[in-house]
């Protein structure tokens, strides 16, 4: 299979190097993050985005023009939305020749998330395509109308790449320009990426039935496949076995302290434990209750293992992971504190410090420490400091996540969400709460868009922190808790790392 990958490869870069013209490439690209097999041509892909940026393009097709949009500003090369222009009447309205274009609508639907603060014109091409796409959805053939489906759901830019190709594989043979030795490839590409991944699952499957057996934590979530495929979520390249695995153990161990602090101990062991966490030494055992001091010594161990796995330049990250951290432990205890003295805290408050208990900050610092190479201490120094896209990634994640729970209704062990904190405040309908939420989610994304242009000697790391806030438009799709109550996730689960894509 490896060796038949590596010549469809060389088959695939000739195809690359004899499109004659931009819009070829573009489409090319296009086709090859969508099969999910970029990740074997990134060179020649940037080199490809970087020479489409610096030249003139003259195309009087919105697909095109959408298309070179979304492509350049997804790889943070800045595009001005007045490319879409040329497309509008004197009045701003779009031209009635593309109204019943779909997969022009399409394009620039897709496109248009990937706007920033400031931009009403993409919000209204959003607006726009939306309603012409509802309207026409009911007449389109097979595989446009999947397409335009799955994004009117969720738009492509806030889709997952290795769930969009579960879908997409089987329909790119339909694609009027489809290429055989592209699917092939796609196919092999995405099985033997399958082998890993599930070798990978099957290691810490074993680490966690040890772990989880050792400490005693019954009460805590058993999710070590959901823990994975977050990770997985973060990057499914060959080349981040170790990332992968360290941050798998990560997310596990931060969904142990969450079911900690907020379902099962009392706020004396929860000052308790923060203090040991703080302290990040086996003597501050001794702080605990019994229960919790085999959980607490494991994960010193789980830390120290991590740094054996660093090279010796490498080892100084783990410190970065321990520092972010105790920051999420010190804001559980706040929370553990407000719960306990049944107070309701102001709606900045509460999303500040909740923003910070979704875990996300952590993830965010946790994802980078076993990189490799491409990891500098100025990116770890920046996860840290939770600005930007990092924040808003934490915000996305604690928005979404209180969205779902206010849905599923509240446990006697839940402190006051968001949702409930600014019903409280405002003295406002659930409807008006969920509204106002939402728009702060949309503010949190065009920041996370905003900060390719802003930040782009941090654009690797910036990255992997949007696949993290992607990955809460996987979680809590339709306001449910996927992570929590993961039985609808077991067909995709099962197609991901059980099922390999038949030939």
């Amino acid at each position: 299979m490896k060796d038949r990958c590596n010549q469809l490869k060389d088959k695939v870069l000739g195809v690359l190097e004899a499109c004659s013209t931009i819009v070829e490439k573009l489409n090319l690209v296009d086709t090859l993050q969508h099969l999910s097999i970029d990740h074997n041509f990134e060179e020649e892909i940037f080199s490809i985005l970087r020479t489409t940026h610096a030249s003139e393009f003259n195309s009087s097709s919105l697909h095109d023009v959408a298309l070179r949009f979304r492509l350049l500003r997804q790889q943070g090369f800045w595009v001005s939305p007045d490319v879409f222009k040329m497309f509008k009447n004197e009045d701003g309205t779009f031209k009635v020749d593309i109204t019943n274009a779909p997969r022009e609508l399409l394009s620039l639907y897709n496109a248009a998330y990937l706007l920033t603060h400031g931009e009403t014109e993409l919000e209204e091409s959003i607006l726009f395509a939306r309603q012409r796409l509802e309207s026409m959805k009911g007449d389109l053939e097979s595989p446009l109308a999947e397409q335009v489906k799955r994004a009117l759901h969720l738009p492509l830019t806030r889709t997952l790449k290795r769930v969009e190709v579960l879908h997409y594989i089987s329909e790119y043979k339909d694609e009027p320009m489809h290429n055989s030795s592209i699917l092939e490839l796609a196919k092999l590409d995405f099985n033997n990426l399958q082998c890993l991944h599930l070798k990978e699952l099957k290691d810490l499957s074993r680490w966690w039935e040890d772990m989880y057996r050792e400490v005693g934590i019954t009460y805590s979530r058993d999710r070590v496949v959901e823990c994975y495929l977050w990770s997985h979520m973060a990057y499914y390249e060959q080349e981040y076995t170790r990332a992968r695995m360290i941050f798998a153990k990560i997310i596990a161990i931060m969904a142990m302290i969450d079911d900690t602090y907020d379902v099962h101990a009392t706020l004396m062991e929860c000052k308790q434990l923060n203090e040991a966490i703080q302290r990040w030494e086996e003597s501050a055992v001794s702080l605990l209750p019994e229960y919790l001091q085999k959980f607490y010594l494991k994960m010193i161990c789980t830390f120290k293992e991590f740094e054996d796995e660093l090279k010796p330049d490498e080892k100084y990250r783990v410190s970065y992971s321990t520092k972010a951290f105790q920051i999420l432990s010190s804001n559980h205890l706040q929370e553990a504190e407000w719960f306990h003295k049944n107070h309701k805290p102001r709606f900045n408050d509460q999303v500040k410090v909740s923003s910070i208990c979704s875990g996300a900050p952590w993830a965010c610092v946790g994802l980078l420490i076993g990189m490799g190479d491409t990891v500098t201490k100025e990116e770890l120094e920046w996860a840290l400091g939770c600005t930007d896209v990092v924040r808003a990634c934490a915000v996305v994640t604690r928005f979404m996540n209180d969205l779902a729970a206010f849905k599923q209704g509240k446990n006697k062990y839940d402190v006051h969400s968001s949702v409930e904190s600014y019903i409280s405040e405002y003295g406002v309908e659930s409807d008006v709460a969920f509204a106002k939420i939402g728009s702060m989610i949309e503010d949190a994304w065009k920041t996370t868009n905003q900060t390719r242009f802003e930040r782009p000697e941090l654009l690797p790391a910036i990255q992997r922190v949007v696949n993290i806030t992607i990955s809460m438009m996987f979680w809590y799709d339709d306001h449910k808790d996927a992570f929590t109550y993961s039985n609808c996730l077991e067909g995709t689960i099962r197609r991901l790392f059980v099922d390999p894509i038949p030939f």
